[in-house]
């Protein structure tokens, strides 16, 4: 039974490709000359796909609400204006509380879509664009419970968002303003700035420093490195976790040595203004869990390790 459903639900989106013609696009006109919103209604299964829509366009660069339409007639029609356009479904297109507000949108002057599976139905004639999301019969065995025809409503308003989101240009930077609290809004929009490590949590010394200095200085911070900066705090070098190792590997007395005789020269580096998915990849790059962060005049304004990003969940 559950093969059968997908069948008749895959062949009822099948059915759909014919429609997406000059009534389609009409419909995408009008939507993406709206000054003002998008307002989608409906009523039972309707409605909470109409729910879906909504969100979507508004996720995808087309502002838009969704407005029961039983509540439309007690007060929330007021959230309708001319400049929006009214975005109805019903299968049936005879859904009453739809139609009870049918003559007040028509009078307001918002451009009506419908999304019916009845063309000769009172919506769909009343509509300024009608789109028809028609299938040949329900997945319910009594073909009674929306199932193919909620799944086609549903694929058919993805269609006018998705045609809507590449007529307007929109772009993923653009989707991850809208989606701030998402894994992509933080991998477009937090900057390294945001999660580096700052001021006091900067393990840091200065040249000639004792190793063992150096050593307690990495491990107070616990970031497996240290910074080794002059006096105006540009960066000279880079001591880190693997550089220890190498250094007892060669017999070097860390007893007796100082931070610049062991030290890499220079280090990878980068600038707070980046996005922190940028020190993600030079991080893998170079198979590095930490990164220096300078300053236009190459001082050093922080470090951002690999567990910083995780934290803030751009890795």
């Amino acid at each position: 039974m559950g093969r059968r459903v997908l069948e008749i639900e895959r062949d009822s989106l099948n059915g759909l490709l014919q429609r997406i013609d000059a009534t389609f696009v009409a419909a995408c006109e009008r939507m993406v000359a709206c000054r003002g919103r998008i307002v989608v209604t409906g009523m039972g299964k309707s409605g909470h796909i109409g729910g879906k829509i909504a969100a979507t366009l508004a996720s995808t660069g087309t502002p838009s609400f969704f407005v029961h339409p039983g509540e439309a007639s007690h007060g929330d029609l007021g959230m309708i204006t001319r400049d929006d356009v009214v975005l109805a479904i019903s299968y049936s297109g005879e859904t009453a509380e739809i139609l009870t507000i049918l003559p007040l949108i028509k009078r307001m002057g918002a451009p009506l879509i419908a999304m019916t599976g009845k063309p000769n139905s009172t919506l769909a004639r009343n509509a300024d664009v009608h789109i028809d999301v028609s299938v040949t019969q329900e997945a319910c065995p009594h073909n009674l419970a929306p199932t193919s025809s909620t799944t086609a409503t549903l694929a058919m308003g993805d269609a006018l968002a998705v045609a809507l989101l590449d007529a307007r240009g929109f772009t993923p930077e653009d989707f991850a303003l809208s989606h701030p609290g998402g894994s992509l809004g933080r991998r477009l929009l937090l900057k390294i700035d945001d999660v580096m490590q700052k001021a006091e949590r900067i393990p840091k010394v200065a040249p000639g420093t004792p190793m063992t200095v150096a050593l307690l200085e990495m491990t107070r911070k616990g970031l497996g490195m240290t910074a080794v900066v002059d006096a105006q705090d540009r960066i000279v070098g880079v001591y880190t976790d693997g550089d220890l190792r190498r250094s007892l590997e060669a017999n070097i007395d860390l007893r007796t040595a100082t931070i610049d005789q062991v030290m890499k020269r220079g280090g990878y580096r980068a600038r707070p203004e980046w996005l922190a998915a940028e020190a993600v990849r030079l991080m893998e790059q170079h198979k590095i869990t930490a990164l220096l962060v300078a300053d236009a005049d190459d001082r050093l304004c922080g470090v951002i390790h690999m567990h910083d990003l995780l934290r803030a969940g751009v890795v």
